[in-house]
């Protein structure tokens, strides 16, 4: 069997691909999703999302032993069932800065810039009361701040400014940066991924979503793409055309996998797992970037009693300040103690890692090397992040909130070490650009291949300053619309 275009990967990009593209009647498309279309009850919860992780709906896959983190192995959640990662996350709708979107344009990524991607943000959102100069207002996702108020995130936000910091009343539009409240993508108390609100009201005939489906290698024929090889249930494989494309949009750790596993990558990596090499794309897998997390604890005579309120944020270079309702111990694990956390998140990695193969089963977990803290600039960096979370702690208005500091004294690189974790944002290992080491040219077509794009957070050139669920959506609104011809939004 053939459809116009086979898109492999039911999460946030793939998704929107298989919406857009099948709104043109003429033509047939089929969305292929590894994990399941029958969410967990868990996750329509918004308090619930970290106990997803190790579930159905979770690859459940760990890094390599991390060097530099004292040989740790960093769980590494990725979302298995139709919305993808968008349906464990942690449903924040944050957009990077202009800035960010502007130097990938001038690293290469023509036409990536923030002037052309903002038509595909505010497509893709309807934020009511927001500036529609910057914001969407018919589009799928409804996004807005919380209305449920918490006493001690009130305060939290009165410290960021008390610490110095400036105001920002929309911090997706204009600028990233300064104190605002979080937005979220969470409606009538319910977590909305992306498949609820692009894919699952759709009734068309032209569009196939076939879940419980694992993509095995696209299959090439000379220097063209033409199908998928999948297999349903991890039965036989079976194989699909694709009369005009194949879009992989399998995220940041599967589409690079695919493509290695097609024998599209570096040469001498797919040799060496056994795999006929069809096109030596060195950058396949490589430029792999995260955003790390360390935390500031304070103990609170009483517990904390998550609630599902608006929460503050703080930008201020290349640091993200968040608030956290249990005392973080190492890598994300709460502990006995009552308080809460102040949370640095390092959003401009310098770091790179890479996605490899652990052989040529398609079945086999890929080997994941974020390399985490393998560039000294990252430790500088988020040491700073410490030091503005423990100002942001220290100030008049959250004193009344928290007793002693439990991490108090612990500030050096070896302490760093022991906590940082994943923000879960792995991007860039398929990326956009016209040097030797890029895998996309700027319409998000493979070098060296027809008929193959990939469209998801592996074409990030470089960090944003954001968790990454905003930008994919404008991501795959973009990659609809080049796919589709069109120059006007």
């Amino acid at each position: 069997m053939s459809y116009d275009y086979v898109i492999v990967g039911g999460g946030t990009a793939g998704s929107v691909l298989a919406a857009r593209l099948s709104e043109d009647t003429d033509v047939r498309v089929l969305l292929l999703e590894a994990g399941s279309a029958i969410p967990l009850e868990a996750m329509a919860n918004p308090l619930r999302w970290e106990r997803l992780f190790g579930t159905r709906v979770d690859w459940g896959f760990s890094t390599t032993a991390q060097r530099h983190l004292n040989g740790d192995e960093i769980v590494y959640p990725r979302g298995r069932v139709l919305g993808g990662s968008s349906g464990i996350n942690g449903m924040y709708h944050i957009r990077g800065d202009r800035t960010d979107y502007d130097a990938w344009a001038a690293a290469g990524a023509q036409g990536w810039d923030y002037a052309s991607l903002l038509p595909y943000f505010r497509r893709s959102e309807t934020a009511p009361g927001r500036d529609p100069a910057y914001r969407g207002t018919e589009g799928p996702m409804l996004v807005s701040v919380p209305e449920g108020r918490n006493r001690l995130w009130e305060a939290g936000y009165e410290a960021l400014l008390e610490a110095g910091y400036r105001r920002n009343p929309d911090g997706n539009a204009e600028s990233a940066f300064g104190a605002t409240w979080n937005e979220m993508n969470v409606v009538g108390g319910t977590r909305q991924s992306v498949s609820d609100n692009y894919l699952r009201s759709l009734r068309r005939d032209n569009l196939t979503v076939l879940t419980e489906a694992q993509a095995y290698r696209v299959i090439i024929e000379g220097d063209r793409c033409v199908g998928v090889e999948y297999a349903v249930r991890g039965g036989a494989a079976e194989t699909v055309r694709a009369d005009r494309e194949v879009v992989l949009a399998a995220g940041a750790v599967a589409s690079p996998q695919l493509l290695q596993l097609s024998g599209v990558g570096p040469a001498a990596h797919l040799r060496e797992v056994g795999i006929e090499v069809k096109v030596d794309l060195s950058g396949v897998g490589g430029n792999l970037h995260d955003h790390l997390m360390s935390q500031v604890r304070y103990q609170t005579p009483e517990s904390m009693t998550a609630t599902f309120s608006r929460k503050p944020r703080l930008l201020v270079g290349g640091i993200q300040i968040m608030f956290v309702d249990v005392v973080m111990h190492p890598r994300w694990k709460a502990g006995p103690e009552n308080g809460f956390s102040i949370v640095a998140s390092l959003e401009v990695a310098e770091s790179r890692g890479s996605v490899r193969l652990a052989s040529a089963d398609p079945t086999a977990a890929p080997l994941i090397d974020p390399n985490y803290l393998s560039d000294e600039r990252d430790v500088t960096a988020l040491l700073d992040g410490l030091r503005i979370a423990r100002e942001v702690g220290g100030t008049a208005a959250l004193s009344e909130f928290h007793g002693k500091e439990l991490t108090s004294g612990e500030d050096d690189t070896e302490f760093l070490r022991r906590i940082v974790y994943t923000q879960f944002h792995p991007a860039g290992t398929c990326r956009i650009g016209d040097d030797e080491n890029a895998v996309l040219d700027p319409e998000l077509r493979v070098y060296g291949l027809t008929g193959l794009r990939v469209a998801d957070a592996s074409v990030m050139p470089s960090s944003i300053r954001a968790n990454l669920n905003a930008t994919v959506l404008a991501i795959g609104e973009r990659a609809a619309a080049l796919i589709r011809g069109e120059t006007n939004v």
